[in-house]
């Protein structure tokens, strides 16, 4: 079989961890068809010297997005491209492990019905030999349902899936644009997984936890709650309890704020 990688690049990244991103694929024992590499704006130039180093080692394909337009639309522009239907994501300051994609293929192999599986992550600081945590997350079907209750079920920095399925169900979306995809891909009820290894070392601080406030955040995070209630993953009364604190305490804590400074102020 073959597949795609999907991979998002944008102004901010560090130059050396995008290096050593690519030096885990050059080493991975089962090499990927093509790279997709999307320029998520404009890039700096030692980011783009890092890119051309690798243009002649790795089956790289790249596209330039005039603007930044969000991991969410780039991703969704990045699925139009890809050649196969098996599609893999990658972020570009982690590495995977060399077995990787091997891995992956031989569970694809042996289970052409899944639309969606990833693995487990090890998290690290200034190296893969400084594991600070890991995150495990379920690997059979019916686990990974009940754990989409309350918290997101694949580390996305792993997950392959079928283009067709995610394209089917309308994409990724602006904000929280892994969780939703997830939520409406396992809503489907056909066959996902997780693998039990560890593919990918995961760099601390990359963006797992959203940096995103306000009410641009809230709003996100509103609609994802309302999605999980439309799937049965979430109980009426905790919709509402929601509400209060993810939509309206961000509202009453910048009050009290401005509030505090006016009066220490005047």
């Amino acid at each position: 079989m073959k597949f795609s990688v999907l991979m998002s690049l944008y102004i901010k990244e560090n130059p050396q961890f995008l290096r050593e991103c690519f030096e885990s694929l050059v080493a991975q024992t089962r090499q990927a068809d093509e790279l997709y590499w999307f320029f998520d704006g404009a890039v700096t130039p030692e980011l783009e010297s890092v890119v051309a180093e690798f243009e002649t080692k790795l089956p790289l394909k790249l596209v330039k997005l005039p603007q930044n337009r969000g991991l969410g639309k780039a991703l969704n522009e990045g699925l139009l491209h890809c050649a196969y239907d098996w599609v893999f994501r990658m972020d570009t300051d982690d590495i995977c492990v060399p077995d990787r994609f091997e891995k992956q293929v031989a569970f694809i192999e042996k289970y052409p019905e899944t639309i969606i599986f990833g693995g487990q992550i090890a998290e690290f600081g200034e190296n893969v030999n400084d594991i600070v945590a890991y995150r495990n997350v379920p690997t059979s079907a019916q686990e990974i349902i009940k754990f989409t209750q309350k918290r997101c079920p694949f580390n996305h920095m792993t997950v392959a899936y079928q283009k067709s399925a995610v394209i089917n169900c309308g994409g990724y979306e602006d904000l929280q644009e892994d969780y939703y995809l997830w939520i409406k891909l396992v809503a489907q009820g056909l066959y996902v997984a997780n693998l039990p290894d560890i593919l990918v070392y995961a760099r601390v601080g990359n963006g797992m936890v959203s940096r995103r406030r306000g009410v641009n955040q809230a709003k996100a995070e509103w609609r994802l709650f309302k999605l999980k209630y439309r799937f049965g993953y979430s109980r009426f009364v905790s919709w509402i309890i929601y509400f209060c604190i993810a939509f309206w305490f961000p509202f009453i804590a910048n009050l009290v704020i401005e509030k505090t400074l006016s009066n220490f102020f005047t």
